[in-house]
């Protein structure tokens, strides 16, 4: 074989192999790490952080990564610790990472989430594709329970509360509330380490979502807070949120009413802000 050949194949080879190591090192093995007696949180594979509820007779599964291996490791992790079924899973919102999983799940389980949630999972994408989830053959792995303002799940002893508290990061954001363990899953209504995103192509607004998450904190005696993306989080950690996101808001607003361009006003803030700022800006116009 011709040696120049022979080297570009040697390098190609490589490549691909490099190539894999580095999309196993984006995706790590789903975890489970305890929360309280029987409630964890389900990290790491392809996807955002999850949760999973171990009761008396069956697993109650939040959110579902987003491919068939991430579902398989993390119904191999479940069955670890229980060989109870997994008969309820509760989506969060509509985002992919979120959802995709949902397709991977034993027919068996019952989707649960809120209204708009089944609705934005069935609407065209942000580049105007239509939705896979329109597909009849992935029908079955929608939503089948949706509820409006407040659903209670009683599984066995357990009361496990889903709230809606509004409009904020897309339209049908579900709160998840262990009221025993005080422990409430988010999903992507909260961002710590990072701007909030929020998703205007599916009605999510910014001003909305300051006003869901204060509503949440004066209703629900939560202390802790699992969300998509981030540790855990205290009460102090949502309100400190808010209030960063508050003042954020104010100097949009104060670039819009001197008249500043959109881009004139991503301008006065970090570069990973524009996303966030091209929201209120919009909003701000309206």
């Amino acid at each position: 074989m011709n040696r120049t050949i022979l080297c570009l194949l040697l390098a190609s080879c490589c490549a691909v192999s490099s190539l894999s190591l580095a999309q196993q090192k984006e995706a790590p093995p789903v975890r489970l790490e305890a929360i309280a007696p029987g409630l964890y949180a389900v990290l790491d594979g392809a996807g955002a952080r999850g949760g999973a509820w171990i009761g008396e007779n069956e697993v109650l599964v939040i959110d579902t990564k987003m491919d068939k291996r991430s579902v398989d490791q993390t119904i191999a992790e479940i069955g670890k610790i229980t060989n109870r079924p997994v008969r309820y899973l509760i989506n969060t919102h509509s985002d992919g990472d979120h959802v995709n999983g949902n397709q991977y799940f034993p027919e068996r389980v019952t989707v649960i989430a809120h209204e708009n949630c089944r609705k934005e999972m069935l609407l065209p994408g942000r580049d105007g594709k239509p939705s896979p989830w329109a597909r009849p053959e992935l029908a079955r792995f929608l939503p089948a329970v949706t509820f409006q303002e407040r659903m209670d799940l009683h599984l066995g002893a357990k009361n496990v509360q889903l709230w809606y508290f509004g409009v904020g990061h897309t339209t049908g954001d579900a709160v998840v509330y262990f009221p025993d363990e005080k422990v409430a899953f988010l999903g992507d209504q909260m961002f710590a380490t990072r701007p909030q995103l929020i998703h205007s192509y599916k009605g999510g607004n910014s001003f909305e979502h300051v006003k869901t998450l204060a509503k949440m904190l004066d209703t629900l005696d939560a202390q802790r807070f699992a969300t998509g993306h981030e540790e855990l989080l205290d009460r102090a950690a949502v309100r400190g949120h808010i209030g960063q996101l508050v003042s954020l808001q104010a100097k949009v607003e104060s670039l819009v009413k001197q008249g500043r361009s959109l881009d004139e006003a991503k301008r006065e803030f970090q570069e990973n802000e524009s996303r966030l700022v091209e929201s209120i800006y919009s909003e701000l116009k309206k």
